[in-house]
């Protein structure tokens, strides 16, 4: 749940950001942090509630989207400050 409440904070972050900056890096980050958020937490909630041992294996996917998304804003916000 933390992970879920963390990214969904970055989400309206990323969201205001975009709305003063344009480019496809902030896209790109919105869209995945989105897919980390509904894969992660989703995967770990579905297999709370059921029980099913597959979906813990489905979990990783959405941490790799949400390294992602932290590599993306990373590389966007270095390459705007021309580091």
């Amino acid at each position: 749940m933390q992970y879920h409440l963390i990214h969904a904070v970055a989400i309206v972050l990323v969201g205001l950001l975009a709305a003063h900056e344009s480019g496809r890096a902030l896209r790109a980050v919105g869209w995945l942090m989105a897919a980390g958020i509904v894969i992660f937490s989703g995967s770990l909630y579905a297999l709370a509630v059921t029980d099913v041992k597959i979906l813990g294996a489905i979990t990783p996917l959405g941490g790799l989207c949400f390294l992602a998304a932290w590599l993306t804003l990373a590389f966007a916000f270095g390459r705007k400050s021309g580091a």
